[in-house]
Parts: structure tokens; C-alpha cells; sequence
């Protein structure tokens, strides 16, 4: 007996409350206690702090700042990660396997309608701090709403996909083996970026002196500390230019540009996690990047070929994987990059990243579903043997055979040479006549017993037959049976 899910009383209304406040109420609380922290440190005053916490709570979501006129909207991707992870569990633990669809609703609901409530509220808290400092720039309504929904939607449809996916793309008739591509995609994304975060841990290793002198500017224990926060929270968004660059295309840092077959100097921020970032000239070592690329359509196609399919299913399959896995690059690579005041546009190049992400996960992907055996020849269809007519009793239908009649023949009485107008009637309707249509009559059974033999000839009875008055007194009576 299944256990009753808790989709009505206090617990659903409880759940609906975490699913709308968690994930943004534990940020606002880190945001906070960051915040005070460092107002403590540098002995500053706490006028401002409500506003400053709201922009902070408000970059978590990718949402720019403003700051004396200068925008910083290269904003880290790892809290925004976690937040998209958060609301990705919450919404899951309040989606039973089978939630009707109106709870489903609810639940999305809470998870985009809690947010944006704190982001209003946020919105005006930053204005009225903007009064008081006025270094301080309240942020685009639109723009700061459109970055909240974006965030918590895309969580939202992770976690209420991870329950109820698999049902909702049955209801809608959709192939089967389409959640099997979700899989693959994270396979090739997981092989991609973790390949690419340890070129970038090899890279820093190299680079240890460049990294070594950017911990350098600053003789503080505490300053030291934020630079490696810093860094610790730009490391998904270093990884990603990393990824850039492994398959093919390229990211920049104003007018620096790297790639794999050039380098172009610039200006770069003094943050030691760019330390890892390939100085001119570029040896030709870095090309070997290119193996990252390979190796990522590897990991994604060997999880395409585990279920074989025949051809056209199968390289259906490796496109849709192949596009979610270079669409999900590419929205990582809008996300972490932007404008960054005097330094200039930072991120990675567009027009490639994506087109070259899909190329390596569709090409060598391909290459890896033929040679593990992911394609099978589809069944031919086999037509359905004609009945064969049953014989009749009676009769062999070999071709050698010569029909032999078994029993005797049984004689049906004549039809009547003239029916009667309902007869013709009938006879018109079915095509039988009434005689044909009646079932007939069974045959009598014949005596085949042989007959009795005839009678010996007996003499007349009367001359058998003895009275009184015919016999002698004086003989004797004759024997019975005698004459």
C-alpha cells in the first residue's frame, strides 16, 4: 500500500511557503551576514546597509549594478548556480511522483511568485537607499524582474521535471527516447566542463608567479580572504571561457582575446583567478585544447548508443542531445559575461560558441553511436500467411490423390418444380430457395442384416396331431414324434 502523499492540509501550504521563500530567504541571510561582515572590518557606518544587501540579492540573479555611473554586469556565476540548484530541490521535495497537474501549477507558482515579491521589495529598498547614497543607482524594473524569472523559472522546470517529465512527455505522445537525450547532454556538458576546470587548475599551476604577485596587492589578511572569495565565485565563469576555447571558438576580456590558435594581449582585472589565462605568445600546445571538444562528444555519444535504435530514431536522438547540451553553453556564456566598467565587454564569442559546441557533440558524437553499435536495422515487416482452405470430409486435396467418396451417397428428395410465389420471394431476397435454405432431412437407416434362411418342409399339422379315437386299445401308444 503506497503512502498517501501530503498535498492538502497545513503540510501543502507549508510546502508551498518553502518552495516560495527558501531558496531566496537562506540567500538574503548569507547576503547579510557578507555584508555586516565587511561593514565591520573596514569600519564603515551602516548607512546604506538595507540597500547595498538588496543589490547584492538582486546581482545573485544577474541583474547588473550600478555603481557612480559605472555598471558591473560580469556578476559571478556560482551563486547564481546554487540558486538555481536551490530552487531545483525545493520544488522537487514538494512534487509527489504522481501530483495532479493542479498541484504541479501550485508549485510553480510559489516558486516564481515568492521571488518576485522580493525582488519588488528589493527594487524599492534600493530606491529609497539611493536618496541616501548616491553612488548608489536603482537598477531597470524590467530588467531586474526578467533575471529573477529567468533564474528561479529555469530551477523550477529542473525540479518538477525531475518528477513528473517522464509523465508529461508520455501525455503528450512525444518519442520515448527522449529523456534518455537529457541524460546524454549532462554526460557531454559534466565531461566538458570538468575536462575544461582542470586545463584552467593546470593553467593556474603554470601560472603560479602571476597568480602569486595579483594575492599581492594587498597586505591584509582580510583583503587577501575576499580576493580568494572572489576568485572561489569567478571560477564557473573562467571555466566556461575555458570551454570556449576548447572547442574552437573564443573568449575575451576587452580587447584581449584567447583562442586556440591565437592570443591577443590587454588590459586584464587583478583578480587571481585570471591568472590562468594563456599569455602571448601562444605555444602550440594549447591546440591539444581541441581534445577537450572530442572527448566531451565521446561522453555524450556513448550514453546515446546504450539503448540502440535504427538509423534515423538514433541520429534523431544525438541532434536533440547535442542541441540542449550547446543551448545550455550558450546560456551560460550570456550569463557570465557582460559589461565590466573601463575594461569593456567580457565573455566569450556567440557566433561560434554555441555552432562549435553542437558541431563537437553532433560530429564526434555520431562517430561514437556507429562504432559502439547504437544502430540497428529496423525489422522488416513480415505479411501475414493466407489461411489455407480446409478440406472437405471426405476428400484428400493432395495432388496425386483422386477424390474418394466416403460412405454411401444420400438421396435428397426433389425440389418442388413449382414454388409457390413466397418462395420465389425468398428466393429472390437470399439468392436460395426456401428448399435450399431448410436444413435436410436425415435418411432413414437401412436393415442391412441378412435375411432368416427359410423354413424346412414340415408336414400338415393335423397329421401330427393324435386323438383318442384313432388308436387300438389293444397296441400300445406309439412313441411321441412317430407317424
Amino acid at each position: 500500500m503506497q503512502d498517501k502523499p501530503r498535498t492538502d492540509g497545513p503540510h501543502q501550504a507549508r510546502d508551498l511557503v518553502r518552495v516560495a521563500f527558501g531558496p531566496s530567504g537562506v540567500a538574503l541571510v548569507i547576503i547579510a551576514a557578507v555584508t555586516l561582515m565587511q561593514l565591520v572590518i573596514a569600519n564603515s557606518d551602516m548607512t546604506g546597509t538595507l540597500g547595498a544587501i538588496a543589490s547584492m540579492w538582486l546581482a545573485v540573479h544577474q541583474v547588473p549594478i550600478s555603481i557612480a555611473g559605472h555598471q558591473l554586469a560580469v556578476l559571478p556565476l556560482a551563486p547564481v548556480l546554487l540558486m538555481v540548484w536551490g530552487t531545483a530541490r525545493t520544488t522537487a521535495q514538494a512534487v509527489p511522483p504522481r501530483a495532479s497537474w493542479f498541484v504541479v501549477r501550485w508549485v510553480v507558482a510559489s516558486a516564481l511568485g515568492g521571488p518576485l515579491l522580493i525582488a519588488a521589495i528589493a527594487l524599492a529598498v534600493i530606491h529609497d537607499a539611493s536618496s541616501v547614497i548616491a553612488e548608489l543607482q536603482t537598477p531597470n524594473a524590467l530588467r531586474a524582474f526578467a533575471g529573477v524569472l529567468a533564474v528561479h523559472g529555469i530551477g523550477a522546470l529542473l525540479g518538477v521535471g525531475s518528477k513528473v517529465g517522464e509523465r508529461a512527455l508520455h501525455a503528450l505522445r512525444m518519442p520515448s527516447w527522449l529523456p534518455d537525450t537529457v541524460r546524454a547532454a549532462v554526460a557531454g556538458l559534466l565531461a566538458l566542463l570538468g575536462l575544461s576546470g582542470a586545463v584552467t587548475a593546470a593553467s593556474l599551476v603554470v601560472h603560479w608567479g602571476t597568480m602569486h604577485e595579483l594575492f599581492a596587492i594587498t597586505d591584509s589578511f582580510f583583503g587577501q580572504l575576499s580576493l580568494t572569495v572572489l576568485s572561489a565565485l569567478y571560477v564557473p565563469n573562467v571555466i566556461v571561457g575555458t570551454t570556449a576555447v576548447a572547442v574552437g571558438s573564443s573568449a575575451h576580456i576587452g580587447f584581449a582575446t584567447f583562442s586556440s590558435f591565437t592570443v591577443f594581449g590587454g588590459d586584464i582585472p587583478a583578480l587571481p583567478i585570471l591568472a590562468a589565462v594563456p599569455s602571448p605568445p601562444l605555444g602550440p600546445v594549447w591546440v591539444a585544447l581541441l581534445i577537450v571538444g572530442a572527448a566531451s562528444g565521446v561522453a555524450l555519444g556513448q550514453q546515446c548508443a546504450r539503448r540502440p535504435l535504427p538509423a534515423p530514431e538514433a541520429f534523431a536522438k544525438l541532434a536533440v542531445a547535442a542541441l540542449i547540451a550547446a543551448v545550455t553553453m550558450v546560456v551560460l556564456g550570456c550569463a557570465g559575461g557582460g559589461e565590466l566598467g573601463n575594461f569593456g565587454a567580457v565573455g566569450v564569442d556567440q557566433a561560434t560558441f554555441g555552432p562549435a559546441v553542437f558541431f563537437w557533440f553532433f560530429v564526434i558524437g555520431g562517430l561514437t553511436v556507429v562504432m559502439s553499435g547504437g544502430i540497428t536495422r529496423r525489422p522488416k515487416r513480415v505479411s501475414a500467411p493466407e489461411p489455407e482452405p480446409e478440406p472437405l470430409p471426405g476428400w484428400d486435396l493432395t495432388p496425386d490423390a483422386e477424390p474418394q467418396p466416403v460412405g454411401e451417397p444420400i438421396e435428397f428428395p426433389e425440389r418442388d418444380p413449382e414454388p409457390d410465389e413466397e418462395d420465389h420471394q425468398l428466393s429472390d431476397e437470399s439468392g436460395a430457395t426456401p428448399a435450399e435454405q431448410q436444413p435436410e432431412p436425415e435418411p432413414e437407416p437401412v436393415d442391412r442384416r441378412p435375411p432368416p434362411p427359410p423354413a424346412p418342409d414340415l408336414e400338415d399339422v393335423e397329421d401330427l396331431l393324435v386323438v383318442d379315437d384313432d388308436l387300438d386299445p389293444e397296441e400300445p401308444p406309439p412313441p411321441a414324434g412317430t407317424a
